[in-house]
């Protein structure tokens, strides 16, 4: 079984929490977690008389030791990050966590996910063993399937049917069902069903062992015809040569989609949840496939877009039209950067921005150009247009300090930047909301300045991220308490890059 370190791939280098541009999962990729300590032992003070020490006496759940990828003084979160609150709730929090569209609360919601913090205190083991599920499984839903693969290891897969079931899916994804199959072999008890025994019997070598499994599962029925009817060809290809292909399922697991993929009629990913399109960024795929699986995980934060530069660099479009034209933009402008003339940067920035945006990948450009862009003195529109990307950039505090002259609203955008946007007139109601969640004299609404003082920081957080949301959608006065009470708790950066982003690209 490989360690976690060495399955955490590269993500979207956004620093929610640790306040930082190395995100979590940049350091993910260059740092690599170590095992977890377990209990320090408390030595008792030594006795000035012969009476008996006063004895603490505390519940074993409150000395677990944490559990997670990334420590805290990368995060900046405390260890106890779940203090407080109710494991259940939680798990409906992280669940319903609204991140999709904003990348700054993407950078936080995967910071949490991922930090080390123990258990909520006094809960069951199997309250916090669903807490653990519910972080995992969202991990997978958002498509970060790496780190959900290395979280599941560190938690352990074998402690019961359910992680081991994340842990199976995960490696299917990845490419990496060696290590989940060897371990199904010496753990058979812990098989989700008859198709994954039959599966890992046969990439063991064991033909006949599989074959015998599958007519068990003919003859009691234990399966159902359609996955049958794969796990057939799967073993004896050479008996349906010529035949007719399947019909393609509607919502295929992990395991159909790989039996697929064996048998030579591989699924594709665009219409399938988007975890799956992890597998299409093997070279299995051919490069269209590629781009558009890096372009769906990246603009959810999933990939680091320097793997969706290295796709979209890797040759020149074949084709025009569609996410060719895409491609090509961003190869003309990648080139024009390199050639030190502004002219051709200024020619080529708008039409690479426009692709940008219909892919809704404009912060992943932003943090892949927005230095090498702010070598060059562009005028106008496009000059504008450049100091926009470069405050959706982790230097966005350096862009606010050379501000285009124009109107209001990048005046607004300048301070905003430098966390002060009260000095300014505000455009209209967002930006009104916005400066008003940067006053001062703004606090976070009532119920989460009780939870904080309750010491549910992780709970906070993520009822803060759900205000955010409804914000974004058009509640001015959620919008306003998100930010308050992000910047109460310390998240500063976090709230400037989520305004910031929601003033210059939106999302609803």
């Amino acid at each position: 079984m490989r360690t976690s370190a060495t399955l955490v791939a590269l993500w979207l280098p956004l620093a929610a929490a640790a306040q930082e541009p190395l995100s979590v999962i940049d350091w993910l990729g260059q740092a690599h977690p170590s095992s977890l300590p377990g209990p320090v032992l408390l030595e008792p003070p030594v006795a000035e008389h012969a009476l008996g020490p006063d004895i603490e006496v505390s519940p074993l759940e409150e000395l677990a030791p944490p559990l997670g990828l990334v420590p805290p003084d990368v995060t900046g979160l405390p260890i106890d990050l779940w203090h407080g609150s109710d494991a259940q709730l939680l798990a409906r929090l992280i669940a319903a966590a609204p991140v999709e569209n904003s990348p700054a609360m993407q950078a936080l919601f995967y910071t949490l996910l991922l930090a080390e913090k123990r258990p909520p205190p006094g809960a069951s083991r199997q309250a916090s063993e669903a807490l653990l599920l519910a972080q995992i499984d969202r991990l997978i839903e958002l498509g970060a399937t790496d780190p959900a693969l290395a979280l599941t290891e560190l938690a352990g897969p074998m402690r019961s049917p359910a992680l081991f079931r994340r842990w199976f899916d995960t490696t299917l994804l990845t490419g990496q069902e060696d290590d989940s199959c060897a371990a199904l072999q010496q753990h058979p008890h812990l098989a989700p069903d008859f198709a994954a025994t039959i599966f890992c019997t046969l990439r063991d070598g064991d033909w006949q062992t599989a074959a015998l499994t599958l007519e068990t599962a003919h003859a009691l029925e234990l399966l159902p015809r359609a996955q049958l009817d794969l796990l057939d060809r799967f073993l004896s290809p050479e008996i349906f040569e010529g035949a007719p292909p399947l019909p393609a399922p509607d919502a295929p697991d992990p395991l159909t989609f790989r039996l697929y993929e064996a048998i030579g009629e591989r699924l594709p990913s665009t219409r399938l949840p988007r975890a799956f399109a992890n597998a299409d960024l093997r070279d299995l795929a051919g490069w269209k496939a590629q781009i558009e699986a890096a372009e769906r995980l990246t603009r959810i934060g999933a990939l680091n877009p320097n793997k969706l530069l290295g796709l979209y660099t890797e040759r020149a479009p074949a084709a025009s039209g569609g996410i060719w034209d895409r491609v090509a933009a961003v190869q003309r402008f990648d080139t024009a950067l390199d050639t030190g003339s502004a002219e051709a940067v200024a020619k080529t920035l708008p039409q690479v921005w426009d692709q940008i945006r219909t892919a809704g990948l404009e912060v992943p450009f932003a943090h892949l150009f927005a230095d090498r862009l702010a070598a060059y003195p562009l005028e106008g529109a496009t000059g504008v247009l450049a100091w926009h990307i470069r405050l959706l950039s982790p230097g966005y505090e350096d862009a606010a300090r050379q501000p285009p002259e124009g109107g209001e609203t990048d005046a607004f955008l300048a301070k905003l930047a430098q966390g002060v946007p009260g000095g300014t007139a505000p455009a209209d109601d967002r930006a009104q909301a916005i400066s008003e969640g940067f006053s001062g004299a703004t606090q976070p609404p009532q119920e989460l300045k009780t939870a904080l003082e309750a010491g549910r920081l992780g709970e906070v957080i993520l009822r803060g991220i759900s205000l955010f949301d409804s914000g974004a959608r058009g509640n001015p006065a959620d919008l306003t308490a998100a930010l308050a009470t992000l910047r109460a708790i310390g998240l500063e950066d976090t709230a400037r890059r989520g305004a910031l982003q929601l003033m210059l690209i939106g999302r609803t």
